[in-house]
């Protein structure tokens, strides 16, 4: 009777041996399949009733080195991180060019430089105002392609989240279906289990590169899993993420103001919680290297465009003098606003076609004039322009136009009119500029300094720009710093639709910068015209408040006349924001037009006539404009470079610098993780994959463990067969 256990014995080894060969075989099949492991079964010794009964193949299991999956996880989300940073870094350095390169923007900043220094050289040289002016404009156009590219990036930046956004939620629901799948087979202990589970694995690892995860295995085999942070991302369901990508991105365009927009979990804003892959690496480029990058580009533009203007409009364009000057500052008010001179006087002087003197006057010295609003100081040019006592031109116009700016012109082509500040009222006094001081409110409550009267107002700039001052920052400081005051200030807000005062809040003690921005965007009758937000800038933040409509802007202290300042604004250092500037710079039109409008130099008085006379050689101006580029200027905190004095080209240098070697950073970084993250795969590779000569090892076993049963079962089945034969 033991022939009968020895055919059941011999068939279940040949069927076991079987099975070992078929999972071989799959293993052999797959060797170069990515995200295959080994899989190996083990055998059980079947016993029935007391007695051997033979032997049965175990469960198909995976040869997997948890620890090994979840650093390579780790790691190839830090991949994923660096080569979003690197891509985008590599593209902004493009357009900088490098360090030395004559592509940089310093190289321009330099040419420019070398123009100026040529043009004060000769004053008289065409040529010598042709290459200014086309110098002048290759920097602001370079300027403006640069500032609008990087706006390009940041949009590109944006529509990749949402594109590795749909990513991650496409492998989360695939993760989902394995997960189904899974658990079904683990209950009905279904042969292609393991396949499932490598399935997933390789899934998860996709993951990783968009997203830093953790995950976790219950005991049905599914799994959960979760951001290195704790957000739940699969847990019996999908947690989609779910991001807007912003229509057109602008150099005032943030995440914390809230123009772009967040990446939301289950209705959570998440972005900040985001630690690593593709999704970080992106978030810090649209958030802090490219606006880091504009916000130098916008200081390097803000800086050389109010250096320039200071000296340019110290001077008279000769003898292509204009009959006409229209100011750039925007006048809310005239009738309410005031300024105040100190320091000295304001001359106007009028010139006949040969550009000598025809009149001339002192603002204060001879028309009274010292204090008050701009209404008022206009009306007193005016009364001179047309009085036959004074420059005797009937059709001449001083006035604030619709756009609010102020505008002097003689009314008659063969006249011209020269503004010039000078240390006192005396005819022929040296030039040097006066102190402007300026009030939003009709009081005697100063809120701003300037220097020069033609700078303030904007007469005869070199370069402009669109919005001027419809934003504001302040300094860069911690969210929670104490603000300095021990009583309730009121802030007051003017634009030019809504016109002085149009509303205000109150800062309490206790407020937090936070506080002043829900206030103000919280504010029915504000948050029209306004917003304001927390800005990141380096180490800290900004707080900025700016227009929606690009529209002046003034921010005020208000208080009764003479009482004192509370010192907030000053403590806050709020301040005409240099954003959006390089987007727009551009050198004043009818200059660009007509380069003879470049002043080389101021009107000179003359002691033996006791007049001004305009002098094509003077050059006192164009030397000024000169020294703008080889002396050091005062440059605020912007991104990555903190508060600093340099020369222009020097600023410009900088930046290029570091973006030069930020770039080299993130690609050697990259390098190092990339081989970082293969090394972790090549070491999973050698304990989770297939083995060719292992697996021929142990095919040649088993292909021997097959013969020896089949001829055991043979030899057991011929007995049994002769003994039938017998019986």
């Amino acid at each position: 009777m033991a022939l009968v256990p020895s055919l059941t014995t011999s068939l279940s080894g040949m069927k076991t041996a079987q099975g070992q060969l078929d999972i071989i075989s799959r293993n052999i099949a797959n060797v170069d399949t990515e995200g295959y492991t080994r899989k190996t079964a083990g055998q059980n010794n079947l016993v029935l009733s007391g007695y051997p009964n033979g032997v049965s193949l175990g469960n198909i299991t995976r040869n997997v080195n948890t620890g090994l999956l979840k650093s390579f996880l780790a790691a190839n989300s830090q991949s994923g991180n660096l080569n979003s940073q690197y891509e985008y870094l590599s593209k902004a350095e493009l357009l900088l060019g490098t360090p030395q390169g004559e592509n940089a923007i310093s190289a321009n900043v330099g040419a420019l430089q070398s123009a100026f220094e040529t043009f004060a050289s000769d004053v008289t040289s065409a040529s010598g105002r042709y290459t200014l002016l086309n110098n002048a404009q290759t920097l602001a156009s370079r300027l403006n392609s640069i500032s609008t590219e990087i706006q390009k990036l940041r949009g590109e930046a944006d529509m990749a989240i949402t594109g590795s956004v749909e990513e991650i939620n496409s492998l989360l629901e695939e993760l989902d279906q394995l997960n189904q799948s899974i658990v079904k087979a683990t209950v009905l202990k279904q042969d292609g289990l393991a396949d499932l589970e490598d399935k997933r694995d390789q899934a998860l690892r996709s993951l990783s590169e968009k997203i830093d995860i953790n995950y976790f295995q219950r005991e049905n085999g599914e799994i959960v899993v979760q951001t290195q942070n704790g957000i739940p991302l699969l847990d019996k369901e999908v947690h989609k993420l779910s991001h807007t990508a912003v229509a057109q991105s602008s150099p005032t365009s943030t995440y914390a103001g809230g123009e772009i927009s967040g990446i939301y979990v289950d209705g959570q804003d998440i972005t900040s919680r985001i630690k690593d892959g593709e999704l970080k690496g992106l978030i810090e480029v649209r958030d802090v290297t490219l606006p880091s990058l504009q916000s130098q580009l916008d200081e390097l533009a803000g800086v050389l465009k109010s250096a320039v203007n200071e000296a340019h409009n110290q001077g008279t364009a000769y003898p292509a003098t204009p009959s006409s000057l229209t100011g750039t500052r925007t006048i809310i008010d005239a009738e309410k606003q005031r300024i105040k001179i100190e320091g000295g006087d304001v001359r106007f002087t009028i010139f006949d076609k040969d550009g000598k003197q025809a009149a001339t006057v002192s603002l204060g010295g001879d028309l009274g004039f010292t204090e008050g609003t701009v209404e008022e100081m206009t009306q007193k040019i005016q009364d001179w322009l047309t009085s036959p006592d004074g420059a005797d031109l009937p059709q001449a116009v001083a006035k604030i136009d619709n756009e609010g700016h102020l505008v002097i012109d003689t009314g008659d082509s063969e006249y011209s009119i020269s503004i010039m500040d000078q240390v006192s009222s005396a005819a022929g006094s040296e030039q040097s500029s006066v102190t402007i001081k300026f009030a939003n409110n009709n009081t005697t409550n100063y809120d701003r300094e300037f220097s020069g009267f033609s700078s303030f107002f904007g007469m005869n700039d070199f370069f402009t720009t669109l919005n001027d001052e419809s934003i504001y920052d302040s300094k860069v400081v911690s969210p929670n710093m104490n603000l300095g005051i021990k009583d309730n200030v009121v802030l007051g807000f003017s634009t030019t639709s809504q016109g002085i005062n149009f509303g205000s809040i109150t800062v309490n003690a206790n407020d937090t910068l936070q506080d002043i921005v829900d206030k103000i965007n919280d504010n029915p009758d504000l948050n029209s015209s306004l917003r304001a937000s927390l800005v990141p800038n380096g180490n800290g933040y900004m707080l900025r408040i700016m227009t929606t409509s690009g529209e002046q802007l003034e921010i005020s202290e208000n208080r009764m006349n003479g009482d004192p300042s509370s010192g907030l604004l000053e403590r806050l250092g709020m301040h005409p924001s240099n954003a959006t500037t390089s987007s727009s710079i551009a050198v004043r039109s009818d200059i660009a037009l007509q380069p003879t409008l470049i002043a080389g130099g101021a009107p000179e008085f003359n002691e033996s006539s006791g007049e001004y006379q305009l002098n094509p050689a003077n050059n006192n101006v164009a030397n000024a404009m000169g020294k703008v580029f080889s002396e050091t200027q005062s440059f605020g905190q912007s991104g990555t470079i903190s508060q600093t004095d340099c020369t222009l080209a020097n600023y410009a240098s900088t930046f290029v610098g570091n973006i030069a070697s930020q770039t080299s950073n993130a690609q050697s970084n990259l390098e190092y993780q990339q081989e970082l993250t293969n090394s972790i795969a090549t070491k999973e590779a050698k304990i989770n994959g297939v083995d060719i000569d292992e697996e021929l090892g142990q095919m040649i076993m088993f292909q021997q463990t097959y013969a020896a049963c089949a001829k055991a079962f043979t030899a057991s089945k011929e007995i049994l067969d002769m003994l039938l034969n017998l019986v």
